[in-house]
């Protein structure tokens, strides 16, 4: 593709996979100039409903597009998709609310698979449902409980899929205080079950006081909103052991998460207008029912100048970006095209926006600050007021030409008397993405990987170095190609003594970062968020349940309004945990990427020359095929059986020597002999096109390396970021 922008070779990638116009064949038919001007140009276009000219317009058409362009604020993706469009959805994230009967629910169903199939995700509380075995007396029934409905919202999500660019996310959210709280915690303990759900529980400042005090607390009815009670008893919880309970679910499987739900509400600038309930699948936007937020992030690594041989932040160019930012944001509300009438009303009425940032940690690798220092922290603390303090007066000056957001009369700013557009303007959300096409780190998090290893076509790898890290390398002359596959191989620079100690106290990842810090970050960037920071606490695999419950804690004390983590390689444990009897044993094969390299091989059987296609995953077999010529139905038909088993095997983490075991030596009816010996039948044939390239130790037969730590699109490693799951390497995310 011919571009003009400085785009690396993954952004364009990423770009023509999701992002840009393609033709009915699936040929894309749009430069990512293009996509620039046609996201600027209909952006521009709500200029109109305030009187601007059509030179006005243009003219802050090409102030968007600078800003895309030069890669210094990209908006959310579904803005980048579908603006100037005719589906014209532009929101990322949406909450939707469920009341206690049957219309609501279903209503909700249809809600979300039209809100997914438009690009946006969402959120829900199942607090106002009644527990499971309740009675319910329009039928004498009794009810099936919140985890019930939350299986059949995430069918539908698995049916929906939306449409191939991206794939539908919910959030799950209960209350502490509700019946069937110890359901929830542990309802994603089978990791195959609410797949497309995250799921947090809405802990109160009440509870989190017995939790320390070792105190009971009692649970709810949900409908009558008085103690909840069972065969004639109160029903009272140990708070510190609900508490334990959702540490030791987190740090076994990165869930439950938690919200801190007075905090948010503490912070609600429109609690006259209602109470935050849940929040957007990566829980960085608390929203009210039937609300919508259109999300942005200012890209910190190109907000610095040099001085001499340093940089330093460029404030006059972060204010300007700021200014233009929110004006942008505004612009999206009126001429987004909303999935259900309910939605526009109430998203116009209080005019939520988001605005973030994205290349924190490429901006303090630049200015030689290490991310786990008080430095650090003390810069986080700085940026982010000066973000919030001037996007607030452009928010204020905004009102004064446009109006106020129409709830405005029922907000802490009318209190205060000062003029506001927007009822909210900050958020820390997950750059997943956006942060792929601009190059740079995502979010607030550390660095996840110096280097990583990509496929592309024909088996062959690539390996993506951090720019910054690669231009000090060269600098210094430490980097050579082997010192980079090494790298690849590790989350950490701690074991290279080759690495001056200078760069590795820099260039420290994720699993270098001790949780306290990671909570520091996410503290001080709160102080100064409207709504509310996503971020993973990336904790390395050895990390124990005591560190989990120490991260939780201090995310509370520091004002967090939530908090996920997740423990590396966690959820593979928990897919290879050994259960008590094989009946309690569930294997789910893992699905098939798009796209798949392999070998194939001719070899000679007595039923004729069969033709062995094995392809791999990382380098590990992943599926057979074979194709035996003019041989009779049943023949092939058999053959494909046995092929089907084996690559059924493979998928499920079966070692492929245990496979060879199993079919090298099945006699048949017409052996041959052929270079390498005897090939009894079919089976066996195919057993040894397999020991041929994998076996006898070339496979390392690993079980978790085809469970959740790699893309099911092109088998990259993947990266727990910002409350969500993104591969950097082809842009897949789960969010």
């Amino acid at each position: 593709m011919n571009t003009q922008l400085k785009l690396s070779e993954n952004a364009i990638k990423v770009l023509e996979r999701r992002y840009l116009i393609k033709d009915n064949q699936g040929k894309v038919i749009e430069t990512p100039e293009e996509l620039f001007q046609r996201v600027a140009k209909a952006i521009a276009g709500a200029e109109k409903n305030y009187e601007a000219t059509d030179d006005e317009v243009e003219n802050k058409a090409k102030e968007f597009y600078d800003v895309m362009s030069n890669l210094e604020f990209l908006p959310n993706s579904p803005t980048l998709m579908n603006s100037g469009r005719p589906l014209g959805q532009l929101s990322a994230c949406f909450v939707l609310p469920i009341e206690d009967s049957m219309e609501s629910i279903f209503d909700a169903v249809k809600n979300t698979a039209l809100i997914h199939k438009s690009g946006g995700g969402t959120g829900f509380s199942f607090s106002k449902l009644r527990p499971k075995n309740s009675v319910v007396a329009s039928t004498s029934g009794v009810a099936s409980g919140p985890i019930s409905f939350m299986k059949v919202i995430n069918a539908a999500t698995e049916a929906v899929k939306q449409g191939g660019t991206r794939r539908g996310a919910n959030m799950g959210v209960l209350r502490v205080d509700h019946p069937d709280i110890l359901e929830f915690i542990s309802s994603k303990e089978d990791l195959s079950e609410l797949n497309n759900f995250n799921i947090s529980v809405a802990l109160t400042d009440d509870f989190m006081r017995k939790a320390e005090n070792d105190e009971y607390y009692d649970l709810i009815d949900p409908r009558t909103q008085n103690i909840y009670y069972k065969n004639g008893n109160p029903v009272r919880l140990k708070a510190k052991e609900i508490f334990d309970l959702i540490i030791k679910q987190a740090w076994k499987t990165g869930e439950p998460g938690v919200m801190f739900i007075d905090q948010m509400n503490g912070k609600n600038p429109i609690t006259k207008v209602g109470l935050f309930e849940a929040t957007n699948p990566c829980g960085e936007q608390p929203l009210l029912p039937y609300e919508s937020c259109n999300l942005g992030s200012i890209n910190l690594s190109k907000m610095v100048r040099k001085i001499g041989d340093s940089f330093e932040i460029d404030w006059d160019k972060l204010e300007r970006v700021t200014k233009i930012a929110v004006r942008f944001l505004d612009n999206v509300i009126d001429v987004n095209k909303y999935p259900l009438s309910q939605i526009e009303e109430n998203t116009k009425k209080n005019r939520k926006i988001g605005l973030g940032v994205m290349g924190w940690a490429d901006l303090l690798v630049q200015l030689r600050i290490s991310y786990d220092s008080l430095e650090a922290v003390d810069l986080g603390e700085k940026v982010m007021r000066f973000i919030q303090e001037k996007s607030h007066l452009i928010s204020s000056e905004l009102a004064k030409k446009r109006g106020n957001f129409p709830n405005w009369s029922k907000s802490i700013y009318y209190d205060k008397n000062i003029p506001m557009r927007n009822a909210t303007v900050t958020t820390i959300a997950p750059t997943g993405t956006i942060s792929i096409i601009a190059s740079c780190s995502s979010g607030i998090e550390p660095i996840f990987a110096i280097c990583y290893v990509r496929n592309v076509m024909d088996q062959t790898e690539l390996t993506e170095v951090n720019p910054y890290f690669e231009n000090q390398g060269r600098e210094k002359g430490f980097l050579t190609k082997k010192l980079l596959e090494r790298i690849a191989e590790k989350n950490s620079l701690k074991e290279f003594d080759e690495i001056p100690e200078d760069i590795k106290k820099i260039y420290v990842t994720s699993f270098d970062v001790a949780p306290e810090w990671h909570i520091k970050m996410q503290g001080v960037f709160q102080k100064y968020t409207d709504n509310a920071v996503s971020k993973t606490i990336n904790l390395p695999s050895y990390a124990k349940v005591e560190d989990v419950d120490r991260t939780y804690k201090l995310a509370y004390k520091l004002g967090c309004k939530g908090i996920t983590i997740y423990r590396d390689k966690s959820r593979t444990e928990q897919v290879l945990s050994v259960r008590k009897t094989v009946a309690e044993l569930k294997i789910t094969p893992m699905e098939r990427p798009s796209t798949l390299s392999g070998i194939t091989e001719k070899i000679k059987t007595g039923y004729g020359n069969l033709y062995v296609t094995v392809n791999t995953l990382n380098g590990k077999p992943f599926e057979v095929f074979a194709q035996i010529g003019k041989s009779g139905y049943s023949t092939m038909a058999d053959t494909e059986a046995i092929c089907r088993l084996a690559s059924l095997g493979l998928r499920s983490g079966i070692g492929v020597d245990k496979i060879i075991d199993q079919l090298i030596g099945i006699g048949g009816a017409s052996p041959v002999f052929q270079e390498g010996g005897l090939i009894m039948s079919i089976p066996d044939a195919i057993a040894k096109v397999l020991n041929k390239h994998f076996g006898e130790g070339k496979n390392l037969n690993s079980f978790k390396d085809l469970y959740f730590e790699h893309c099911p699109d092109c088998g990259a490693k993947l990266e727990y970021d910002g409350g969500c799951v993104v591969c950097r390497s082809c842009g897949y995310s789960k969010c």
